[in-house]
């Protein structure tokens, strides 16, 4: 296994022990999910060519879909897509009175991400770039330079003839104003307008009467259109050079649990239209991706299909099964990772924490399979056990066994005091989820 800088095992060790999914260095500890990564980059490849598309992730707590939604994320990023995402609670929705669907907007722009700004903040670094890259295409087109008299007038029709092609869409005139003022603070070094204008871009006016006063701009970036001004970055990104835009949004059981139905059914329309834009064409260089629970999907009482313009569009043919898979519907279920998958992925956890503490790895193949074997023996592990906990495991032991090198890997399990399965139940279990016989 290859040699891991140290910030980056640092990250995932602490990460993966809190239940988290690290926002670095998944290449690192990726396993499985050929298949459903395959189809999601199909999907890639459709944005770039400047379509659209729209998907669900569907798995039960720890099943691994965030894991798989951040997977993506660092693909996307390395194809030159721009990736925005954001964590569903009950203060960020989708829509909802209180401002609950501008506070998920605002979320997703301070999380923009690029291959060169993979922790978020990105857009500024976006601008500046389209800026660099608008400059260097006059010095190349014209064959001059910036000190020549006609530089800045090249540069400022070029900018013009990219803001025209925004303004002819919803919101574009204003999102293409609020450009330009970027633009001219940069070249007059104006950094308070400047501000004002990131400012504006990350939705945070209040009112129409303060943007007025301070940018000119008549119009904000509010909880009914925040969606519209997502389309149009993705027109604008394409411009600027990227290959387009990915929006990832998690936790849609956040919606689900809203115990007034009127607001509910307000969210999920809110997806329907996300929906219907991007597969009927109406948006460019744009994916959505969502994650649930299977409940917050398809219960019929709260959840996505209680919305039954959604129900109809979602629910699975009757030729497709758990054994013969339509990856190419909008909804991908996850299934539980295989015995080989399991194994390989606590075997790239003990390296990986060996060679970040420095210690000579001890644990062997039996020793891994083992303490597999005794995770999935334990009482309700058929239906409550999940990869996430068997990591979480994993790890607490590899750091008791670094803290205590007298001990085994062996003694420190036995005295675990777990409930066990019967012996008929727990052989069933072993093998219908990690193959290994008692």
């Amino acid at each position: 296994m290859r040699k891991i800088p140290k910030r980056i095992a640092t990250t995932i060790m602490n990460s993966l022990k809190g239940g988290v999914v690290p926002r670095i260095g998944l290449g690192y500890i990726t396993v499985g999910r050929e298949q459903e990564i395959n189809a999601l980059l199909k999907d890639i490849e459709i944005i770039k060519d400047g379509g659209a598309t729209f998907r669900f992730i569907v798995g039960r707590y720890g099943s691994g879909k965030s894991f798989l939604l951040q997977t993506i994320r660092s693909y996307a990023m390395d194809l030159g897509f721009v990736v925005v995402d954001a964590d569903l609670s009950p203060e960020r929705r989708l829509t909802g009175s209180a401002g609950q669907g501008l506070a998920t907007y605002k979320e997703l722009i301070q999380n923009m991400s690029i291959k060169t700004r993979s922790e978020g903040g990105a857009l500024p670094v976006i601008f500046q770039k389209w800026l660099l890259a608008v400059e260097n295409k006059i010095m190349e087109e014209k064959n001059i330079s910036r000190n020549d008299l006609e530089f800045s007038r090249y540069v400022e029709a070029k900018i013009y003839e990219m803001v025209y092609k925004l303004e002819g869409v919803i919101s574009g005139f204003d999102f293409a104003k609020a450009l330009l003022l970027y633009c001219e603070a940069t070249y007059s070094t104006n950094e308070e307008i400047k501000s004002k204008v990131m400012k504006w871009f990350r939705g945070e006016y209040q009112t129409k009467t303060e943007s007025k006063n301070e940018l000119g701009i008549n119009a904000i970036i509010n909880d009914s259109n925040w969606y519209d001004y997502i389309k149009i970055y993705s027109l604008f990104f394409r411009e600027a050079g990227y290959s387009g835009l990915l929006v990832m949004i998690d936790e849609l059981v956040n919606i689900y649990k809203v115990p007034n139905s009127i607001t509910r059914q307000y969210n999920y329309e809110k997806i329907l239209t996300l929906y219907n834009d991007t597969l009927q064409g109406k948006a460019n260089h744009l994916g959505i991706i969502m994650s649930g629970t299977p409940q917050a999907i398809e219960d019929t009482r709260r959840g996505v299909f209680s919305y039954e313009a959604l129900r109809s569009r979602l629910e699975d043919s009757r030729f497709a099964n758990d054994e013969i898979r339509d990856l190419l519907a909008p909804i991908i279920r996850l299934k539980p990772l295989t015995s080989e998958e399991t194994y390989v992925l606590v075997e790239k956890i003990a390296f990986i924490h060996s060679d970040l503490y420095e210690y000579e790895l001890k644990v062997s193949e039996e020793d891994m399979m083992y303490f597999i074997k005794v995770e999935y023996e334990r009482i309700g592990a058929s239906k409550n056990l999940t990869v996430r906990e068997v990591i979480r495991d994993f790890i607490e032991l590899l750091n008791i066994l670094y803290q205590h090198p007298e001990k085994s890997f062996k003694n420190i399990l036995e005295k675990e005091d777990f409930e066990y399965n019967n012996p008929e139940e727990a052989e069933d279990i072993l093998k219908e989820y990690i193959g290994f016989e008692i």
